[in-house]
């Protein structure tokens, strides 16, 4: 049995601690971006006229020449520290995940505290990727930082607090290499799709047009296209999971499927992100129907993760909490 080594332990739950700090400072300052980019809309509006034909063109809000350009350079300054920040904490995270594996010699993620920090930080290792891949058209991605923080500081919330557990060894179930394939795969694919659901919920917000904070987010076709293309790259790697899964069941079990709530909770999830990826290429179904099953899928994830887990029995409760 490997020895547990105390020091690394804590100095890994320190990491996760002051990651958690980095995270809520980040979306704090993507918060203030908000403020510092709006512009305020008076009653009187200016009419600007057109270049080359002299014709009134576009309805311009009075003082927004002279504050419009100040606030944006405001804005973006705050919102690239918010990046920054929010780089220097997914490295922090990846020393607490790094610490926790070399605190017990195995891999990081074999209980829920483990497996949520896992998730966290393929997230938001995911959004900078997305970041630092957009393109002219999509400037306005950096705004959605609060909003895909948010829940990833939730989690981690509740992974130190709720579902925290000590280092210990694997137990005997889990003590395999399919460890190491089939929930690394289920933890990446389960990272990437917080992004596609979070985005999906934001077009969603957005096309409802009574909240003034929808006025601030990109356009709803990068919201659809982000939520689109991040749901397009997990759905493969979350197949790859659930095959994975029924060959170790079948090596510890002696089956490749037996319904437990695990394995049933994960095909639902499989069926309803198909359904969205083939509604959002189905004419009539593009757009808000597409969106809402896109978040149905996330809330499945969401109950697969927390209700199977801590509520209902089966072969796969390894919560330890």
């Amino acid at each position: 049995m490997t020895a547990i080594s105390p020091v690394l332990a804590s100095y890994s739950d320190l990491a996760y601690g002051t990651t958690l700090v980095l995270y809520l400072f980040a979306m704090v300052l993507h918060a203030a971006e908000y403020a510092a980019s709006r512009v305020p809309v008076p009653a009187a509006a200016e009419r600007i006229p057109a270049e080359g034909d002299g014709r009134l063109a576009t309805l311009v809000p009075a003082g927004s020449l002279s504050d419009s350009a100040p606030r944006r350079g405001r804005a973006e300054r705050i919102g690239r520290s918010a990046v920054a920040l929010t780089g220097l904490a997914a490295l922090v995270h990846a020393s607490s995940l790094a610490l926790r594996g070399a605190a017990i010699g195995r891999v990081p993620w074999a209980n829920m505290y483990e497996f949520t920090s896992t998730i966290c930080f393929v997230a938001v290792v995911g959004w900078l990727v997305v970041l630092y891949r957009r393109n002219g058209a999509a400037a306005a991605l950096p705004r959605l930082g609060a909003f895909v923080l948010l829940p990833v500081v939730v989690l981690m919330f509740l992974g130190g607090t709720v579902l925290y557990a000590q280092a210990a060894p694997l137990i005997p179930a889990l003590n395999s290499y399919w460890i190491m394939i089939h929930v690394c795969a289920a933890a990446t694919a389960s990272g990437i799709l917080l992004v596609s659901g979070v985005a999906s919920a934001l077009y969603l917000l957005g096309a409802q047009g009574r909240w003034r904070i929808a006025t601030w987010l990109p356009a709803s076709a990068t919201l659809d296209r982000l939520a689109y293309r991040t749901a397009v790259f997990a759905l493969p790697i979350w197949t790859f999971a659930i095959i994975t899964g029924a060959i170790w069941a079948e090596a510890a079990w002696g089956r490749y499927w037996g319904w437990d709530p695990k394995e049933t909770c994960a095909l639902v999830a499989w069926v309803v992100y198909a359904g969205y990826l083939h509604a959002r290429a189905t004419a009539g179904w593009r757009g808000c129907p597409a969106a809402w099953i896109n978040v149905v899928g996330f809330g499945v994830m969401l109950f697969n993760l927390f209700f199977v887990n801590i509520v209902i029995a089966g072969l796969h409760s390894y919560a330890g909490i």
